[in-house]
């Protein structure tokens, strides 16, 4: 007997994690089908649901006075349409054979099973935290949740000192380098890696790193943390590396995240490479046909590698969302995959890129020609035209692109969106350069930017033939 059967003709859709991935399926499923039909439980161990972490950054820097701008659906809307959503409420273990989950009230510690006829996981991904000394000290801070950002905020108002060290200089990295140098302090980014943006070539982090350096923001690049020093009181009091120490009154961690897979992996669920959850192209869990999996804890498909990634973004879940929930509501919908677009800003300065980078390239077996531009974003004569720098790779004998990368002032940033098209349409630069672009001075060069490395990308390639 079902657990449908036991309750009647209405099935039960337990989803476990409450933002983008897991609400959005709750919400898609929920239009397909009505209460009558099918009851959903969702189980959300935070304070807030449906919020958006990329803006956290912002909240805190303060270019978003509110943290309330940043929920785009709340408990109770989510409730008032029939979805049975429990906050403060943390999945702590799945029971395949049963079709059931144990969960606990993170308040009281009281503990209850939930059946299931169909499971979404949308566990999303956990912050890299270094089991490092002084890492747990009052004054450090990740940004992964809206209760983070609140939490730093606090941290922020009792602070007097002025000093800010940010560890790790990808995306969240360089946007609360900026929120913290909007916020007065002097900033230090503490940085593993060759250039910041390791989701750039080092030649185009080095555009980003100089123009970080222009804004008043100390780079320590090529540093490993060793630790974290703490002053009497216990609180964090500088960052440690093998060379030197930097003083800090206070510590955001931004060296990345990880698929959270807890869960998964105690139950036996199929992980790939990267750690995460392994689907098929309507987002199923690989073997599973009643589990479904999305978000910042799944891998997808690189359409330009061919390869499984983990690309932990927003509107990667929301997508996963949509398809989970038309495949949990009873419809029919597929996930190709990605490109691997992104685009980010440390004040004015737009930092964007797609597809692959060189060693991207070079780790799949992939023979390509690399051209760099410099370019501006409006027709020269235009006022306030600002440089960029695009870089395109393109490959070997064929000519498709590869991927692009771009660096610049207003205007830069999503140009990235041209080569995303190009990109998921396999189209070659030579193709591309002939593309129908609008222009006007205000807008652009007679040839856009990205049009000019595609000239120079599919020539160097006509070359090299």
């Amino acid at each position: 007997m079902t657990m449908s059967d036991a309750r009647g003709a209405r099935e039960r859709l337990v989803v476990i994690g409450g933002d983008a991935a897991g609400m959005s399926a709750a919400s898609q499923a929920r239009r397909l089908k009505g209460p009558d039909e099918l009851e959903i439980v969702a189980f959300e161990r935070g304070h807030f649901t449906s919020f958006s972490a990329c803006g956290i950054p912002y909240w805190v820097g303060g270019d978003v006075p509110e943290r309330d701008r940043l929920i785009a659906r709340t408990a109770e809307e989510h409730r008032a349409r029939d979805i049975d959503l429990r906050l403060r409420t943390e999945v702590t273990e799945l029971d395949l054979d049963r079709g059931r989950v144990r969960a606990r009230d993170v308040d009281s510690g009281a503990e209850s099973w939930t059946s299931y006829d169909k499971l979404v996981i949308a566990t999303g991904a956990r912050p890299i935290r270094p089991e490092l000394p002084g890492m747990d000290a009052p004054g450090v801070h990740g940004v992964q949740t809206l209760d983070d950002g609140q939490a730093l905020l606090d941290t922020l108002s009792r602070t007097r000192g002025r000093r800010a060290v940010v560890v790790g200089a990808g995306y969240i990295g360089v946007e609360m380098a900026e929120a913290m140098l909007n916020r007065g302090y002097e900033v230090t980014v503490v940085n593993r890696g060759e250039e910041p943006m390791a989701t750039l070539d080092p030649d185009m982090g080095r555009l980003v790193r100089r123009a970080m350096e222009g804004m008043g923001i100390t780079m320590v690049n090529d540093a490993e943390v060793t630790g974290l020093r703490t002053g009497d009181d216990g609180g964090v009091r500088a960052v440690a590396t093998e060379d030197a120490e930097y003083p800090a009154d206070v510590v955001v961690l931004g060296i990345g995240v990880r698929p959270e897979t807890t869960l998964a992996r105690a139950a036996g669920l199929p992980l790939g490479e990267h750690g995460g959850l392994l689907t098929d192209r309507s987002m199923r869990v690989r073997g599973h046909e009643n589990i479904w999996a999305g978000g910042d804890c799944v891998e997808v498909l690189d359409l330009v590698s061919g390869q499984q990634r983990h690309i932990p973004l927003g509107t990667h879940a929301n997508k996963h969302g949509q398809i989970i929930g038309a495949g949990a509501g009873g419809g029919y919908a597929t996930f190709p995959g990605v490109v691997g677009t992104a685009v980010s800003k440390v004040c004015d300065l737009e930092i964007a890129r797609t597809g692959l980078r060189e060693k991207d390239a070079h780790r799949v077996g992939l023979r390509f020609e690399s051209v760099t531009i410099e370019s501006t974003s409006r027709a020269g004569y235009y006022p306030n035209a600002s440089p960029m720098t695009v870089k395109m790779l393109a490959e070997l004998r064929t000519g498709r692109l590869l991927g692009v990368q771009i660096v610049g002032r207003e205007g830069a940033g999503k140009r990235v969106d041209i080569a995303a098209v190009a990109l998921t349409a396999g189209m070659t630069v030579d193709r591309m350069t002939t593309l129908d672009l609008g222009y006007a001075p205000p807008f652009s060069p007679v040839w856009d930017p990205i049009l000019v490395a595609a000239r120079k990308a599919a020539a160097k390639i006509g070359s090299a033939l």
